[in-house]
């Protein structure tokens, strides 16, 4: 019991610290990570700001703070453009697997010609495609299954997002399982998000379906950043029944990769049975 104590305090804190910010900036808006340029010294300095004028021997560079410096070629590591922001003087880098929870989409899109490639369980591996800034399609097939690889499943993950705004996004996809031996089923469904890049509640509804027959499902999410390279995020399901699954954990956030931990929990089973979740995603 104490396994889903401890995921229904973290949907509880998630909730109410969350919320409140996610919903105000609904209001204020959100224009997303800025691009900053990053230079570092062989001194060890490191300076985030924009290049005001370069030559082969020298860079004039304007800090964040104001400053200006002018560094020469000699000195320079690393002159590089990066996304993110600077927050009482640290530098804060976006979410680039904004896109999906631990397993469910968000309202988010991925930019066209970003590419999103993970893992999921260790066994799931994924891609997904940013065709154009509001199309995606995406794929995989399990690295284990079985002993019999002539009925490997495959699936397919189209999503097309519908609003863009700084108050919101709002997506409709589809994730479709086939094998070949002919059989298929998916969720065709909706998604919203709202909020901001570092908070925000995600909500959806889809239609499970596998043959003859259907389903509907409904799923409650939120992320809200605790630390400039960790967040908290819990994704949850409930479908048919009254069955469902309770899950919470963490983000941590690298400049490119992501790793997500958590801890899942199915509910409406008759049983306590909890399990962990562990993703690994990177984008490019």
């Amino acid at each position: 019991m104490a396994a889903k104590h401890v995921t229904l305090s973290l949907i509880a804190y998630l909730f109410l610290s969350i919320a409140p910010a996610a919903l105000a900036q609904t209001v204020a808006g959100d224009t997303g990570p800025a691009e900053l340029v990053e230079l570092v010294l062989k001194d060890g300095s490191r300076m985030f700001g924009t290049v005001e004028r370069e030559t082969d021997t020298e860079v004039v560079f304007r800090t964040q703070a104001g400053a200006t410096v002018t560094a020469r070629r000699s000195e320079i590591v690393s002159l590089r453009r990066i996304r993110g922001r600077i927050e009482r003087g640290e530098f804060i880098r976006p979410d680039l697997h904004r896109t999906r929870l631990f397993f469910a989409p968000t309202g988010r899109s991925l930019n066209r010609g970003e590419v999103s490639f993970g893992v999921f369980q260790f066994i799931a591996p994924f891609v997904q495609v940013g065709v154009t800034d509001r199309f995606s399609m995406g794929g995989g097939t399990p690295l284990l299954f079985g002993i019999d690889d002539w009925n490997r499943p495959f699936w397919i993950t189209p999503k097309f997002q519908v609003v863009s705004t700084a108050r919101a996004d709002a997506a409709v996809g589809l994730l479709h399982v086939f094998d070949t031996d002919g059989d298929s089923g998916g969720i065709a469904y909706g998604v919203g998000t709202f909020g901001n890049q570092d908070n925000a509640l995600t909500t959806g509804a889809g239609l499970m379906y596998s043959g003859d027959d259907r389903g509907g499902i409904v799923m409650f999410g939120a992320e809200g950043r605790v630390h400039r390279s960790v967040k908290v995020m819990t994704e949850n399901y409930i479908w048919k029944g009254g069955e469902g699954i309770l899950s919470g954990g963490v983000r941590f956030l690298g400049e490119r990769l992501s790793a997500d931990l958590a801890l899942a929990i199915p509910v409406g089973i008759g049983e306590l049975i909890a399990f962990p979740v562990v993703n690994f995603v990177y984008v490019f």
